[in-house]
This record gives structure tokens, C-alpha cells and sequence, in this order.
């Protein structure tokens, strides 16, 4: 007796009614693929996810005050107020004559959008302190935006040109920058600021009578703004001002000295000139010579890539203007860090594509392997839109999630199909082949997607910044899953339909499931099976000892939170001994900086001076100013000149 084995599928079937409406399972597939194309080039692109910092610095001065009085007068008032804090974690704290910084840490369980509540407290709590402190203490200061990363730096040197020409030329450059989408902050570094200097001689000093004290005085009484009252009427109310602050070294040198009955001009006593900080207490020099840079932040939700282009197009404006002579040279370019590596996730992904869809056109026959290849697209459509709406952007950890995911993308696809070429070799029709592929395998195969997806639960779960930074993994990863559930069940079935061809059988024997079980492959490997089930303690026995050899190996295998990064940049930091002047770790420096620039593996060096550099990568650990400290960035030729420099 011949004929198809009849299954009836029940309600629920979403591989039936995919089947039974095509045009629009086809208009679905389209669509997806058309909204998933356009997320995909509209998601943003970084180099790492946003998280929150849970640091802030607080730093105050007190000109004159020796460490001992700092310590005691400042550090330890604060430490003890931020201690009413619950949501302190630890507070680290140093201080050195005339100033002190203190890092407040929150704790890491609180959650990210507490975490400005909880720096409002802070001001709040040091702010009732501020009046209780030393007189002349100037602050505390507040630095709640420690986390800023300036993916973008841009060195401004000039041979020739001032460090005036070169500020007006970074304000430029400042001003049309922010303009530009994508844009966070635009900050410049390097600037030496100008000062007023007065210097009267001693003996001129002594010969008049008058005292360094007094001339202070008499300048700060001039430079104050007081209120001078207003002059009111019937119809208008116009207050009154005294044009007493200084606008220029002429009015400096104009102010009156009472000495005694006489009155006597600054300009007569001392010489009032206006020129930079002498010693300047930070500097910036690229490649040897003096710089200010331009440092460019990615704004929040935005793009890097498109940011970086943007930048380098303004930048590249700007330099056709400017004299001869002066150089806008990029030095930090995270825009295309990050394009490299998200052509290398690509390049990888395809790869890894390939392999896949290599495996499972040898393993199932062509017309299956050809329905999983094309399941894909679906998958990954669904997923960059899903990423798109979360606002989950690409970064090293969604790109790594994706990978992650990609080995199991496919496999429900691959069970639903086999499923159906197994029925319908068995005899089946493709619409029972495919009804029933869902039938018996929809469910395990969801219990599964949700397992394999609350595997890795724990990384959404932990209150911490690793939680918030790794977040991505367990979201991208669990919409990759259900989207490969969501299309096995309706994209494959119906593709399986269309694309499989029927087999027909002639007898019962030939249209009963155990022939298709009769090929060699599955005859050796029910041998295997049967093998390990007779010689079931050998087999457990085994089992345990490759357990035991694989935990013991574990723990030779290098740990590390991330691989080893391909930038091109090394960190060297230079301290010199305490009290040290800031020309003498100028000296140093420099003298370090000219020996870097000889290395032909070397491609720029920048000296932070008194100075750490920017943060221009998220994971940099950023120095404070200091006289006896340097930092140089030095930035190599290639990945093996960086090895060779380092070593």
C-alpha cells in the first residue's frame, strides 16, 4: 500500500499560517530586510559602550599653607563630611603645600542614573562646609566629568608664531568645530595663560616707604566690582557703575598708591608688563616643538565615525587658511580605530559566515544548505533593528556579542530544515514536512534560546560598571537568539516549502522513518552508540577524567578581561624627586623627548609637561598637574614597532 503520511497540525502552527499566507510572509521579509539594512548603517559606532563614571575630583587651594595645615585644615574636614554619604565607596585624597585633590568613589552597585543625584549631594554637603574653612582657601572645586574621552586630539604648532597666534588659531578652530553634529566637547590644551607682572625694585621700595602689601591693596581695591547705587525717577531705574576694573596694563599702571599725604601712580613705582606665565606651571610640545591641541569629545547617542569625518573636513578648511607656517596635525585618531576594527568585525563575521554555511551545504544537501544561507540576512535584519531601537550602538562589545552569537544564529534554522528534509525523504509532503517541523521542534528549540540566553543573565544582572560596560553581551546576544527562533519558525518553513523538492516512495518500507536511516554515515554512528552504551563505565570513566584534565588545564590559560589593544600609543611617566622646579622637569623631559624623535619607530612624540595627557582613550588613568611630573605619548610607527619599543 503507497501513499503520503497524513498530519494534521494544530492551532497555533506559525509555520502553517506563514505557509498559507506567502505574499505576505514575502512583503515581511522585504520589509525586515530593508529596515534592518538602514539600522544598521544609522547605529552609532564607538570604540567602547557608555557607562557612567563613578569618580569625581574636588581640589582647593590655599595659597601659602604649608602640607601639615592643608592636611588637617582642608583634607581631613572634607573626608570626614563626604563620609555622611551613603553612597560613598572610598575616598583617596593627597595633599602638598598650598593644595589638595580628593577622587570620591560612589559605590559601584549604584545604579548609573543615581549618580548625579548622589554628585548633587556632594556639592551639596562640601558646600554648606565652604564657609567653615580657612580664610584664603580658594574653592573647593568640583570635577564630576573625570570619564570625558577626546577621541579626536589635533596638535596647532607654528614655527615662528606666538602661543597668542597659536590660542587665537585653536579658538578658531574650537569655535567652527562645535558646530558640527556628533560634537561633545571641544576643549584646548597647552594654553599658557598671560599674567600682569609688577616689579619694583627693593631698594625703591624701601626708599619710598611703601610695602609689597600695600601695593596689593591698592590693586585689588581698584580691580573690585562694588555696587555704586542707582539713579531712579518716575519712568526709569538706571544703575550706576564705577569703571574700576582694569581692561588693559595702561589702567593697571594708572592706579593710585597713597603714600601718606601724597598720591603716587603704579606706573611711577614699578613696572607693570603683561606677558606669560613665567615658568609656565604646564606645557604641551609636539614633535619638539610648542602646541596647543584641540581635543574633541563624542556627544552622547552620537556617531564617531561620522564625527571624525566631520572634524578632519573642518580641520582640513581651516588649515588651507592659515599662514605658512603653522601645522594642524592629528595625533589622536579614534574615528579610525574604530572603523578599523568594525571592517575587521565584518571581515571576521563573513568569515565566520562562510565556515558555517561551508559545514552546512556538506552536511545537509543543497537545497537546505541554500534555505539556512538565506535565513541569515533575516536574522541579522531583525537584529540590527532591534539594536537600532535600544539604542544599542556598535562597539567592541556588541561586535564581540554578535560574534558570539553567530555559531548559534543558525542552528535553529538548521534543525527546523533538517527536520523537514527528514519527512519529506521519509515520504512527506512539504506542507506536513514543514507543519510538522514546528510542531515538534518549535518549543525545544525556545526552551533552549531562553537557556542559552539567560547563560548570560549574570552580566545584565551585576550592579557594577563591568555590569554596565559588558550589558551589551547579554542584550545583543539574547535578541540574536530570538530572532533565529522567531525566523526558524516562520522564514524557514516557508522557504523550505518553496525551495525543497518532495521525494516519492513507491512502498510502506521505503516511506517509513527508519530508511532514512539506513545510509552508512548513520549505520556507523548507531555502532558508536551502541558501543558506548555497552561499555557504559568506560564511557562515564572517560567522561571524567577529560572533566578533570580540562579544569587542570584551565588554569594555565592566560586571563585577562580584554586582548591585548592594537593602538599605536605608549604611556611614559616621569617623576622627579619632590620639590623638583618645573624647569627642571622641563630639562628632563625635553632632553627624554629628543632621544624618542631619533627612533626610527617612532612616528610622533607629544610632552605633557607639569601635566598628564587628555583622556583620548577611555581606559587612560589620568595624572594630575605636577611640577616634578611628565608624561610623553609616544606614538609608533606601526603594531611591531610598538612591540619593539616597548621590549
Amino acid at each position: 500500500m503507497s501513499g503520503t503520511p497524513q498530519f494534521i497540525p494544530g492551532r497555533g502552527n506559525l509555520s502553517r499560517w506563514a505557509i498559507e499566507h506567502p505574499a505576505l510572509v514575502r512583503f515581511f521579509i522585504v520589509l525586515i530586510l530593508l529596515v534592518g539594512a538602514r539600522s544598521y548603517l544609522q547605529l552609532g559606532q564607538a570604540e567602547d559602550p557608555p557607562f557612567t563614571f563613578k569618580t569625581m575630583l574636588i581640589q582647593a587651594q590655599w595659597p601659602g599653607a604649608t602640607t601639615q595645615e592643608v592636611s588637617q585644615q582642608l583634607t581631613e574636614r572634607i573626608e570626614k563630611k563626604l563620609q555622611e554619604m551613603p553612597e560613598l565607596d572610598y575616598v583617596s585624597s593627597y595633599a602638598k603645600p598650598g593644595e589638595t585633590a580628593l577622587f570620591v568613589n560612589l559605590d559601584e552597585t549604584l545604579r548609573g542614573r543615581d549618580v548625579a543625584d548622589a554628585w548633587y549631594q556632594v556639592r551639596k554637603k562640601i558646600g554648606d562646609l565652604a564657609p567653615q574653612l580657612p580664610a584664603g582657601v580658594q574653592g573647593p572645586f568640583f570635577n564630576d566629568e573625570f570619564g570625558d574621552t577626546f577621541g579626536s586630539i589635533y596638535a596647532i604648532t607654528g614655527d615662528g608664531f606666538s602661543r597668542a597666534d597659536q590660542r587665537r588659531i585653536g579658538e578658531d578652530a574650537q569655535r567652527e568645530v562645535r558646530r558640527l553634529p556628533n560634537v561633545g566637547k571641544v576643549e584646548l590644551f597647552g594654553v599658557v595663560p598671560e599674567k600682569i607682572y609688577l616689579e619694583v625694585p627693593t631698594q625703591k621700595l624701601a626708599t619710598l616707604g611703601i610695602t609689597p602689601q600695600q601695593l596689593i591693596a591698592a590693586v585689588q581695591e581698584q580691580n573690585s566690582v562694588v555696587a555704586n547705587g542707582r539713579v531712579e525717577n518716575a519712568v526709569l531705574s538706571i544703575p550706576l557703575r564705577v569703571s574700576g576694573p582694569y581692561s588693559s596694563v595702561e589702567r593697571v599702571r594708572e592706579t593710585i598708591v597713597k603714600l601718606g599725604s601724597r598720591n603716587l601712580r603704579l606706573g611711577d613705582i614699578a613696572a607693570v608688563t603683561r606677558r606669560y606665565e613665567d615658568p609656565p606651571a604646564t606645557e604641551v610640545r609636539s614633535q619638539g616643538e610648542p602646541a596647543v591641541l584641540l581635543g574633541v569629545s563624542l556627544a552622547k547617542g552620537g556617531d564617531v565615525v561620522t564625527m571624525g569625518r566631520d572634524v578632519v573636513a573642518a580641520m582640513d578648511a581651516l588649515q588651507k587658511s592659515l599662514p605658512v607656517g603653522v601645522e594642524i596635525r592629528q595625533i589622536h585618531d579614534q574615528p579610525s580605530i574604530v572603523t578599523r576594527a568594525v571592517k575587521l568585525f565584518m571581515q571576521s563575521f563573513l568569515e565566520a559566515v562562510a565556515i558555517v554555511l561551508a559545514v552546512t551545504f556538506l552536511a545537509l544537501k543543497w537545497r537546505a544548505g541554500l534555505v539556512v544561507m538565506l535565513s541569515i540576512p533575516v536574522v541579522l535584519a531583525i537584529t540590527f533593528t532591534a539594536m537600532w531601537l535600544l539604542n544599542i550602538d556598535l562597539h567592541r562589545i556588541s561586535t564581540g556579542a554578535l560574534i558570539i552569537a553567530l555559531g548559534l544564529l543558525v542552528d535553529d534554522a538548521i534543525i527546523a530544515v533538517e527536520m523537514m528534509a527528514h519527512k519529506l525523504e521519509a515520504g512527506w509532503g512539504r506542507f506536513e514536512a514543514a507543519t510538522y517541523a514546528f510542531q515538534s521542534t518549535a518549543f525545544p528549540m525556545l526552551t533552549g534560546t531562553l537557556l542559552t540566553a539567560t547563560a548570560f543573565l549574570p552580566i545584565a544582572l551585576a550592579k557594577s560598571v563591568v555590569g554596565e560596560y559588558t550589558f551589551a553581551i547579554f542584550a545583543v546576544t539574547t535578541i540574536a537568539l530570538l530572532s533565529s527562533w522567531l525566523v526558524a519558525v516562520i522564514v524557514t518553513p516557508y522557504l523550505g516549502y518553496v525551495l525543497l523538492k518532495p521525494v516519492h516512495r513507491i512502498t510502506d518500507e521505503d516511506a517509513s522513518d527508519d530508511a532514512s536511516y539506513g545510509t552508512p554515515f548513520y549505520r556507523r554512528f548507531r555502532g558508536m552508540v551502541t558501543w558506548c552504551v555497552t561499555r557504559r563505565r568506560t564511557v562515564i570513566a572517560l567522561t571524567v577524567l577529560a572533566l578533570v584534565i580540562g579544569v587542570a588545564a584551565m588554569q594555565k590559560v592566560e586571563k585577562q578581561f580584554f586582548p591585548q589593544s592594537d593602538r599605536l600609543e605608549i604611556l611614559i611617566e616621569m617623576w622627579l624627586p619632590e620639590g623638583a622646579s618645573i624647569d627642571a622637569t622641563r630639562a628632563e623631559a625635553v632632553r627624554l623627548e629628543s632621544l624618542l624623535r631619533l627612533d626610527k619607530d617612532v612616528a610622533h612624540v607629544v610632552n605633557y609637561i607639569g601635566q598628564g595627557a587628555p583622556r583620548f582613550v577611555l581606559g587612560l588613568d589620568q595624572r594630575l598637574n605636577n611640577r616634578n611630573f611628565a608624561q610623553l605619548v609616544v606614538i609608533a610607527q606601526d603594531v611591531p614597532a610598538r612591540e619593539r619599543e616597548i621590549a
